[in-house]
């Protein structure tokens, strides 16, 4: 309300005044109809804007070949990603969408190290192991022997392709491979699919002897070989 024109009677702009307050009183009163608290989250279909700062050395990686990493991001979450050569990343999107960008951008720009854990999925089998996608294009390893804390005669024993396993980086080596462990987090994970160690000392294949439970030993009577 603007009170500054000259002339006005006083009378008159302390009636502005009130009417003023009493529209302002009633603006606020159909706000609390409407909601009685302020929301705790934004809308996902409000736009937003995250501010993210990288090394520089990961902008390649974001990039990708010819731009085809950050084409693909932006077509999965469609929120607008922008990369300024110091590192800093502006994603701007509805908030779902530029949610999903931060946290692929951030899974692309993560250091692996010893002791992260992961619900991976498992992506190939091999005779000495299986391997486990745990991050954007990253997989690790985990052996046949980080299966279970007892012997596993194979590995399609305890995982499946596409099935999704608990896993924890056991070593990250000096080649950037990831060495990763399902028994050192989950040890019992074999175990409740039906597998379970065998006592030592106990050949699984053996075969009873003979007349096993037997409290005699079976004689043959003796031929005659008379004439």
């Amino acid at each position: 309300l603007d009170i500054k024109i000259g002339g006005i009677p006083i009378p008159i702009l302390v009636e502005a005044l009130e009417q003023a307050k009493q529209a302002r009183l009633q603006i606020l009163q159909k706000m609390a109809e409407a909601i009685k608290v302020p929301r705790t989250e934004i809308s996902s279909s409000a736009p937003k804007i995250i501010k993210l700062q990288i090394p520089t050395d990961k902008i390649g990686a974001i990039i990708g070949p010819g731009g085809k990493n950050i084409q693909k991001l932006v077509a999965d979450t469609g929120a607008q990603i922008e990369i300024e050569d110091d590192g800093t990343i502006y994603i701007t999107g509805q908030t779902a969408g530029a949610e999903k960008a931060k946290t692929s951008i951030e899974d692309i720009c993560r250091v692996y190290k010893a002791g992260d854990k992961f619900q991976g999925e498992v992506t190939r089998l091999m005779d000495f192991g299986a391997f486990v996608k745990i991050g954007h294009d990253t997989e690790g390893l985990v052996h046949i022997s980080e299966l279970a804390p007892f012997h596993v005669a194979k590995v399609s024993d305890v995982v499946a392709t596409g099935e999704i396993v608990p896993v924890v980086i056991k070593e990250v080596d000096e080649r950037g491979r990831i060495n990763l462990s399902i028994k050192a987090v989950d040890p019992d994970f074999a175990s409740r699919k039906g597998l379970n160690p065998t006592p030592a000392g106990v050949n699984t294949n053996h075969k009873p002897p003979l007349n096993q439970g037997s409290s005699h030993p079976e004689t043959t009577p003796p031929t005659s070989d008379s004439h």
